[in-house]
């Protein structure tokens, strides 16, 4: 399986993966599993850190290394998908995700509800 995590779902992974059902937790730590995190979401995660609204230790990209996350930037083809995407979401980040979801063909794993109405394989957690 190839799963590209929210913002929200890596932050709750690597803070509070209690928070997560057991589906998603099991689907994340199976090492069989290709686990991408868009770039999105560290630069997600800077702002909020920096306008103080985010807790969270200063060495996620080793954290993210631990976990065996590969990291996905982001391509001009993401930010094209970006514009043909309907707009039930208004999140730039969101958008970002979904678009990269389709583009790749990965399944997001996500709490948001706004994100599974885009044509996109998700996962709930």
């Amino acid at each position: 399986m190839r799963l590209l995590l929210d913002t929200n779902v890596l932050i709750w992974i690597l803070t509070t993966p209690e928070r997560l059902s057991e589906a998603a937790t099991v689907a994340i730590r199976d090492r069989g599993n290709d686990i991408f995190v868009s770039m999105a979401s560290p630069w997600e995660i800077s702002i909020k850190k920096a306008l103080g609204n985010l807790s969270l230790p200063d060495d996620l990209e080793s954290q993210l290394a631990d976990e065996n996350f590969e990291l996905l930037q982001i391509s001009m083809l993401h930010t094209r998908a970006v514009e043909t995407l309907p707009h039930h979401h208004r999140d730039p980040f969101d958008r970002m995700l979904i678009a990269q979801a389709q583009v790749e063909q990965l399944t997001l794993v996500t709490s948001d509800r706004m994100m599974r109405r885009y044509p996109v394989a998700t996962m709930p957690v």
